[in-house]
């Protein structure tokens, strides 16, 4: 198989992967309150470059998913707005890689926070809180941003740390 076969098709497992634990998790998936565990995948730019396609092409799948099953509340403007900030945070998390604080790669790990908080925060707050925008923003870029400190630095960070130790994406 040549080089390029076999990264198309790291990508489209690393997205069918998001995809399916979202979809499996979807309660704690979908919403103001959310803990998207497949979101430490955002993570995977930082051993695996490529994988910035393969998170964008999952986090579109699960939102448009989502949305045609009415499991996500945002609806289909998530499959855009929800996607564009997982690429940014990938882009980013891919940018910051050899940033490391004690070895760990915090700053990289910090994107998909910050971009999600910011974006989904205030993609929520527009939906949900137009009267009172403001607020609304803060309470759900907060609640956002919890979710994705869980998923990025708890199960994103020794995550990406076994992996770069298995040595998984050098060989491809």
């Amino acid at each position: 198989m040549n080089a390029r076969l076999k990264r198309f098709t790291i990508i489209a497992m690393i997205a069918a992967v998001y995809t399916v634990v979202s979809v499996a998790l979807a309660p704690i998936t979908y919403g103001n309150i959310q803990v998207r565990i497949a979101e430490a995948l955002t993570l995977l730019p930082i051993i695996y470059p490529p994988a910035i396609w393969g998170v964008t092409l999952g986090c579109a799948l699960t939102n448009l998913v989502g949305a045609m099953t009415g499991m996500n509340i945002l609806g289909f403007m998530d499959v855009f707005v929800g996607t564009f900030a997982t690429f940014l945070a990938a882009v980013c998390t891919y940018r910051l890689r050899n940033i490391e604080f004690k070895g760990l790669p915090l700053l990289a790990a910090f994107m998909p926070v910050l971009f999600n908080a910011i974006i989904i925060g205030l993609e929520l707050a527009v939906v949900f809180f137009p009267a009172t925008i403001t607020s609304g923003f803060i309470i759900s870029a907060l609640e956002v941003g919890f979710g994705e400190l869980v998923s990025c630095f708890v199960i994103g960070i020794p995550l990406i740390k076994v992996l770069a130790k298995t040595k998984i994406f050098k060989e491809i």
